[in-house]
């Protein structure tokens, strides 16, 4: 994904400093090329060694007894990097970027570099509310700069408030929204939605399906990274919400039809991957429900089918793209499917594949339009969304 792609992560002295550590592993199973700066505070919290092991390259700090030259070496780095993270940012560091102060490598080389700079500030909760601290804030980001709000939490000094630096997953989705996709989609709006829907039964019991939404996050997060305005709405999963994206929670099939149909539109792609549950109950309570030989009888009746209310309700100019989920005859029953339900495509994939279907981290889907039918092989999630992107694009846009 970051193949050809050079990232400079800039360390000051902070406890926060051994999870680059972790981001810079991540980045290189991205195939991303990686240099680490450092600040001689940071060499007290992390030995270099550490980080070019992971990178393969030198890590460069403000000393000069490591056969670097310099002079050379800041201007070069910048002129190559194609983003600057500086994680942990202490207030120190924070302070000189802010004002102009280059009096070691790595403000040197973050001063040099006209790429994308994204800050992560990380300290005491007390020094971080300082009001020069904030000051200098304002300032980075009056200066172009991206600052990442610090999490809140338990500190390592025990304090407990703002200043814990995200986790690297975070700081990684930030570099992945800057450098990781071409921006492709940016000025459209795509709707997504994930997950199951649940229709209760009694405030115990509900029915639901093994959806766990991961696929539908995986589309969110893809699209997002490649500039759209995205909008999710998922039903109850245990996921984070992926960053960038405006997430809704809902819980019932009728709840999940209400949300779509207040926006959908405004949307340019929608992309209905729910499994939404195909019936409820038409008893509120089990209570109410009528025995039968001993046996609970329950009433059902249908939910209203969003991917059949958006075909039939389209704006100009849509594109809908729905899935299925097939055990037998999976490119028949979704040609019908697609032509039924008057959308763009169908996503499907067939159950019985190994590797397939709800819970897992890959999926093997068929992606199915009018005028074709690609076969996609098991992959990761991740990557069956960028497919869908790719072929939604070469369509319609």
């Amino acid at each position: 994904m970051l193949r050809g792609k050079n990232i400079v992560l800039a360390v000051s002295g902070s406890i926060a400093a051994y999870k680059i550590a972790y981001l810079a592993s991540m980045l290189k199973k991205l195939e991303a090329d990686v240099t680490v700066l450092m600040t001689k505070n940071a060499v007290n919290f992390i030995n270099p060694i550490t980080f070019e092991t992971l990178t393969g390259n030198k890590c460069l700090i403000d000393t000069f007894d490591r056969n670097f030259e310099y002079s050379v070496e800041h201007v070069s780095l910048a002129k190559r990097a194609d983003v600057v993270m500086v994680a942990p940012a202490s207030a120190n560091v924070i302070g000189k970027l802010a004002n102009g102060i280059a009096d070691d490598m790595l403000t040197t080389t973050v001063m040099a570099c006209e790429c994308k700079k994204i800050i992560a500030p990380a300290m005491n909760t007390h020094m971080y509310r300082n009001p020069v601290v904030q000051d200098n804030i304002k300032k980075l980001i009056g200066y172009g700069m991206e600052v990442i709000m610090p999490d809140t939490g338990y500190l390592a000094c025990g304090d407990v408030g703002e200043g814990k630096m995200p986790s690297e997953q975070t700081l990684l989705a930030y570099l992945l929204r800057e450098i990781g996709h071409k921006k492709d989609l940016l000025g459209k709006k795509v709707l997504v939605t994930a997950g199951p829907t649940r229709e209760k039964l009694d405030p115990v019991r509900f029915i639901t399906n093994y959806s766990t939404g991961k696929m539908g996050y995986a589309i969110a997060r893809h699209c997002a990274q490649r500039g759209a305005e995205v909008t999710l709405i998922s039903g109850k999963t245990q996921l984070e919400p992926p960053l960038f994206v405006h997430t809704a929670e809902v819980e019932s099939a009728e709840e999940m039809f209400e949300a779509v149909k207040a926006c959908y539109q405004s949307q340019d792609i929608i992309i209905k991957s729910a499994a939404v549950a195909d019936y409820r109950p038409l008893n509120v309570s089990l209570e109410k429900v009528k025995k039968k030989d001993g046996e609970l009888s329950l009433a059902l009746t249908r939910t209203k089918d969003i991917l059949q209310f958006l075909g039939e309700n389209r704006v100009e100019g849509q594109f809908i793209c729905g899935f299925s989920m097939e055990t037998e005859n999976l490119v028949e029953n979704s040609k019908a499917k697609l032509e039924k339900k008057h959308v763009d495509m169908i996503v499907a994939n067939n159950l019985k594949q190994e590797g397939a279907g709800f819970g897992t981290d890959t999926n093997a889907v068929t992606l199915i339009t009018k005028d074709q039918c690609l076969e996609l092989p098991v992959m990761s999630k991740e990557d069956v969304a960028k497919h869908i992107i790719d072929t939604i694009q070469s369509i319609s846009f």
